[in-house]
């Protein structure tokens, strides 16, 4: 509990607050720990992390293991769903952690609060056992994780739009190289360009 605690003070500084999924991404993270035998929070890069949403969940994560965006330890896989996998990736062994699908009826059995179920969750998961709070299964990967991970200092630019392209993100489209936005049409499109100069 001491453990927990300390983590659960990190992450109610970053949100000025504490919330369930706060908790949940704690929790879920030192199971990982627990389960690739590796010891939590990172200050290396051994462990790699795909979170399902972001939020408060995403950064109890990265508070229980050290694997951050900014880190390149940590990417975004945004299906909506309260869960995470974690890969060792010297062993490249994985395993995904959810919620158990019981978990908040649990919680409010365990912690009745007159304040709602919200409140029930808030406590009942700092102290809930493990069985009765996370589901975990072994996995593999569909993606390469050293494609992911890239190599340092590659940066090429695109035929395009000009722009520089890090970690290795380019697509090659008839010999020319470009950014995945340039070549398939990205998740943007430009209403006024050059605003920077329009502020000199």
């Amino acid at each position: 509990m001491a453990e927990i605690q300390r983590f659960l003070e990190q992450a109610s500084t970053l949100h000025n607050h504490l919330c369930p999924r706060q908790i949940l991404g704690i929790r879920i993270g030192l199971f990982a720990a627990e389960l690739l035998h590796l010891s939590l929070p990172q200050s290396d890069k051994q462990l790699y992390t795909f979170v399902e949403t972001d939020g408060c969940f995403a950064d109890g994560v990265s508070v229980a293991t050290g694997c951050w965006l900014g880190h390149r330890t940590m990417r975004l896989m945004d299906y909506g769903k309260v869960a995470a996998t974690f890969v060792d990736t010297q062993t490249e062994r994985a395993v995904r952690i959810w919620p158990h699908p019981n978990a908040r009826q649990t919680a409010v059995c365990l912690r009745p609060n007159t304040q709602g179920y919200w409140h029930s969750q808030l406590e009942a998961y700092q102290i809930m056992p493990t069985r009765d709070l996370m589901c975990a299964a072994e996995i593999q990967l569909k993606v390469s994780m050293k494609a992911l991970m890239s190599r340092p200092g590659i940066r090429e630019t695109c035929a395009v739009c000009g722009e520089e392209i890090l970690n290795e993100r380019h697509v090659v489209v008839h010999d020319q190289i470009l950014c995945k936005s340039c070549a398939d049409g990205g998740y943007y499109h430009v209403v006024e360009s050059a605003l920077a100069e329009q502020h000199e």
